[in-house]
């Protein structure tokens, strides 16, 4: 009999790869692994309605998909190997698992901040179990501290603000989003999130927490040498590529000086024969000859089609890809389409105090644009951006 193809990873890049491979007629064995105990689920509404308590369930299909679509979902399995010459996967239970082809989407783990004292009320948010954890703890806080002004910690403090709690949000960087959007459109972003309210303070990290005689954080110590109360903390400083089960594998990394992750192609082969990465963990090869990974939820969907087709021997998709993604703040949808960059040259095009619209470009082309409550000025750029156009055809008056 012929070996299964493995996916290890049942978050939305794992889940997308599995259906795509039936949507192809694949009609071999399909094993999808992941070391949640849980079925699939969506993890954009974590930091937003399921942490305010508006949703208990976001789970992406029922266990009767799996069923149907003959997938072996292998919730609460661990990998924590791979032998690409036997083709055989190692699991925590000390069981191997032979495959034909592997498709490696083990996504993200939550950073932490060293050397802070070990607090009940101290969170990180990355699966459902940290999700459950933060909203019990929300619902008798009254004061919040958010460390990192990223869209994980933005997207929160909007939420607790959601919940009448008093919120401190810290970034070491001039402005929220400032590694991602630039400062010009950062401080649009700062501006929005200090008039709900927000404790908004840039240029300043935290030195260390302070806990209680019974265990439980009270406060932090900021860098300034400023002192705050916080009965609940969240840190959101960033992620990094699920790997270290694969460090004794022949599968090639990325340094993690670049952005770490499994080193890939265009289409998602990676280093070894028979082994494919899609998803946050993948540094895809792009347009512009890098490797680099993709953190947005439409980009696994879209690379998941690709790595199916490429596995299977089809023809992929030929359309051109602009990436998208979007974050949900207070009642403001940020999207942004293309590849808008901190190095990029910023025009602001609108701007009514609180929505505004933002175009991206590098030597007079345009490479994104970014919009607050401005989804169909957005959408509208989608075909200019993958042409490269001048920007100075969006800027041009109608």
């Amino acid at each position: 009999m012929t070996a299964p193809i493995v996916i290890v990873g049942a978050g939305l890049a794992g889940l997308r790869t599995a259906e795509e491979l039936r949507r192809a007629d694949y009609a071999g064995e399909l094993v999808l692994i992941g070391d949640e105990p849980r079925l699939p689920y969506d993890r954009p509404p974590l930091s937003k309605q399921f942490v305010r308590g508006e949703t208990d369930d976001t789970t992406l299909r029922p266990s009767e998909f799996f069923a149907e679509k003959q997938i072996d979902l292998r919730a609460g399995t661990e990998a924590v190997g791979v032998d690409t010459g036997a083709r055989r996967v190692r699991l925590a239970d000390g069981t191997t698992l032979d495959y034909d082809q592997l498709i490696i989407a083990t996504g993200l783990r939550p950073r932490r901040l060293p050397g802070l004292p070990e607090l009940a009320g101290v969170h990180v948010l990355r699966g459902h179990s940290d999700a459950v954890a933060l909203r019990a703890d929300l619902s008798g806080a009254r004061t919040a501290l958010v460390v990192g002004a990223g869209f994980i910690g933005c997207e929160l403090a909007a939420s607790f603000r959601a919940q009448g709690v008093d919120v401190v949000l810290v970034e070491p960087q001039p402005t929220p989003l400032a590694s991602v959007l630039g400062s010009e459109v950062g401080e649009l972003v700062a501006r929005m999130h200090r008039a709900e309210g927000v404790d908004l303070r840039c240029g300043i990290g935290v030195d260390t927490l302070l806990g209680d005689d019974a265990g439980r954080v009270r406060g932090a110590r900021l860098s300034d040498g400023g002192e705050i109360a916080a009965d609940l903390v969240v840190i959101g400083v960033g992620s990094r590529p699920a790997t270290e089960w694969l460090n004794d594998s022949a599968i090639a990394l990325a340094e993690p000086s670049a952005g770490g992750g499994v080193l890939a192609d265009e289409v998602g082969r990676t280093s070894a024969e028979g082994v494919w990465a899609v998803g946050d963990v993948a540094a895809w090869l792009h347009d512009t000859g890098s490797r680099k990974r993709v953190e947005h939820w439409t980009n696994a969907g879209e690379q998941a089609k690709l790595v199916a087709c490429a596995l299977l021997g089809a023809q992929p998709p030929t359309a051109a890809r602009v990436p998208y993604f979007w974050s949900d703040q207070y009642d403001v949808k940020i999207q942004a389409l293309g590849t808008p960059g901190a190095g990029d040259e910023v025009h602001i095009a609108s701007d009514d105090g609180r929505k505004f619209l933002a175009y991206y470009s590098q030597g007079g082309n345009l490479t994104g644009v970014v919009g607050a409550g401005m989804t169909a000025q957005v959408m509208k750029a989608r075909a200019k951006i993958a042409a490269g156009a001048p920007v100075t055809e969006l800027l041009a008056p109608s």
